[in-house]
C-alpha cells in the first residue's frame, strides 16, 4: 500500500513539474563577459520621446504588439507583431556596437523594410546598455535625441 501511494505521489510531483511554463519576467542569467555585449534575444518593453535631451513621454507597446531583437557577434535581426495591421515588419543584417554607439546595416526585409532599405540601409543610435536592458535613441544631426526603443533582455 506504501508502495502505491509513494508511486502516486511521484507520478502527480512529475506531473506538476512538466506544466510549468518558462517565466519571461524573470531575468535570465547572464554570463560575466556577455553581460554588456548585445549577444542575445530582446523583447522592446517601450518608447520615450524626448526634447532638449529630457525624456517627455513614455509608452509602452499596443496590447499584443511584440518587438524582438537577436543579435549574435556580428548579426542582428528583428521582427514585429502588430495584430491591428497586415503589414509585416522584419530585418536582418549585421551591426556595430561600442560603449556608446549601435549602428544597424540592413541587408533584406519585409516588404515595407525593403522600401525603407532602398533609400536608407545604416541606421545609427546612441546606445545605453546594462547587464539586462539596453536603449537605442535616435539622434538628430545636432546630436539632439529624439526618441528611443527600449529593451530588455529575455535570453
Amino acid at each position: 500500500m506504501k508502495f502505491i501511494f509513494f508511486f502516486i505521489s511521484l507520478i502527480v510531483l512529475s506531473a506538476c513539474n512538466e506544466a510549468k511554463k518558462p517565466d519571461n519576467s524573470v531575468t535570465p542569467e547572464v554570463p560575466e563577459d556577455q553581460a554588456l555585449k548585445l549577444n542575445g534575444t530582446w523583447e522592446m518593453v517601450g518608447y520615450y520621446n524626448y526634447v532638449d535631451n529630457k525624456v517627455t513621454d513614455s509608452f509602452q507597446p499596443h496590447l499584443g504588439q511584440r518587438q524582438v531583437k537577436m543579435y549574435t557577434d556580428q548579426k542582428v535581426m528583428w521582427s514585429k507583431n502588430v495584430p491591428s495591421d497586415s503589414t509585416e515588419w522584419f530585418g536582418y543584417g549585421s551591426y556595430k556596437a561600442n560603449e556608446n554607439e549601435l549602428i544597424e546595416i540592413l541587408e533584406y526585409g519585409s516588404e515595407m523594410m525593403r522600401r525603407i532599405i532602398e533609400e536608407k540601409q545604416e541606421f545609427k543610435y546612441e546606445l545605453v546598455l546594462e547587464k539586462n536592458k539596453f536603449s537605442q535613441i535616435e539622434v538628430d544631426d545636432d546630436g539632439n535625441r529624439l526618441y528611443s526603443e527600449n529593451y530588455k533582455r529575455i535570453e
